[in-house]
């Protein structure tokens, strides 16, 4: 996978930006401004671009179009590096339909650039919140695997078929079960493997980039959680068979690795029982960018990373290691403070790029 780059964009009627044109370094660029002022509308203006939804949740047309937009429309305008070519992407987007042109000709791809956003509040619902990490897993699991795309959507399908069979009970509802689970049970083992390769792999990258950024050593490593685990996939199937019953009476299908888990593990404890709110944090910063280290192993290139403000998770110290660990990369980052301490010491890295953002105006 060749590096892309994104090298400038200008965007119209997206939230309170103004329509400007924004250039960008391939390495760090620096986003300042207040708290309020469009420094995240920035970034989601730029993941929105990249895979054509928000990164905020149920965020829909009506909550991104400026208040001050004349047309009922957003246009994004950009131009990418991929290895020695000069791409560009640009879109409108309606309420209820987009366009989107890649070199000046209609296009329903999508620029072959991921993105990796950081958000200060994730730490929280990762520990917190089982579908959240399962969410997680899934999403960043798929941009390195295809065959883990596919096989997951294979198994989303199928488990939806299964549960409007449950739900509505057609004649011969439960023939079509019987017929629906071996499918199922395959993916279902299939997906199993999969996720444990992959967490295999990051746990080599955790300990690494935790001792990097925060100058301390730690065992790092995420558990899978799933009743299903170390079953062979006929044990699979029967555990679908013998379910059919209790799943008829309550409508949807009870379990499955749809409900598996994960559980963080620091230094062997389950790391939101017995981690500070500090060390959680930076835990899943480590785990974010071990993932970026698995991708670049896979890839020989580098995602985007979008980092929004963590200066609240780290201290001067920590700031400096963070920095350092940056500009030792090459992958593009965008990084945004309000912090003035933290705006001080980014603003001593020469050769980043430095945008300030004042109540939308790009300077």
């Amino acid at each position: 996978m060749d590096q892309v780059y994104l090298k400038k964009i200008q965007i119209e009627n997206f939230r309170n930006l103004d329509n400007k044109i924004i250039d960008f370094s391939e390495g760090i660029n620096c986003i300042f401004g207040n708290n309020g002022n469009g420094k995240t509308n920035l970034l989601e203006a730029i993941y929105y671009l990249i895979n054509r939804k928000s990164f905020r949740k149920n965020t829909s047309f009506p909550q991104m179009i400026s208040v001050e937009s004349e047309k009922p429309e957003i246009i994004f305008s950009s131009v990418f590096q991929a290895s020695k070519e000069i791409e560009t992407l640009s879109g409108k987007i309606e309420n209820k339909v987009s366009q989107w042109f890649y070199n000046n000709q209609p296009t329903k791809r999508k620029i072959d650039l991921k993105t990796i956003f950081i958000n200060p509040f994730d730490s929280f619902s990762f520990h917190t919140t089982p579908q959240f990490r399962r969410n997680w897993v899934d999403t960043h699991l798929s941009y390195i695997s295809d065959e883990y795309k596919k096989t997951l959507n294979k198994f989303v399908q199928s488990l939806r078929f299964r549960n409007n069979l449950l739900s509505k009970k057609p004649k011969n509802f439960i023939e079509q079960i019987h017929a629906i689970n071996p499918q199922i049970s395959e993916l279902s083992f299939k997906l199993i493997e999969m996720r444990k390769n992959f967490l295999n792999e990051l746990k080599e990258y955790c300990m690494l980039t935790f001792k990097l950024i925060f100058d301390e050593t730690h065992n790092l490593e995420i558990e899978y959680h799933s009743r299903f685990d170390h079953l062979s996939q006929q044990e699979i199937q029967d555990y679908y068979e013998n379910s059919i019953e209790k799943d008829t009476v309550i409508g949807y299908t009870r379990s499955g690795v749809h409900k598996c888990d994960y559980v963080f593990q620091f230094d062997g404890y389950n790391s939101y029982e017995y981690c500070s709110l500090g060390q959680q944090k930076m835990s899943y910063l480590s785990l974010l960018f071990a993932y970026i280290e698995l991708f670049r192993y896979k890839f020989n290139s580098y995602p985007m990373v979008l980092i929004d403000d963590v200066s609240g998770e780290l201290d001067e110290r920590r700031w400096k290691n963070l920095i350092n660990y940056l500009q030792a990369k090459k992958f593009q980052v965008l990084i945004t403070t309000a912090n003035d301490n933290f705006k001080k010491e980014l603003e001593k890295i020469e050769e980043a790029k430095k945008i300030f953002i004042d109540n939308g105006l790009i300077k």
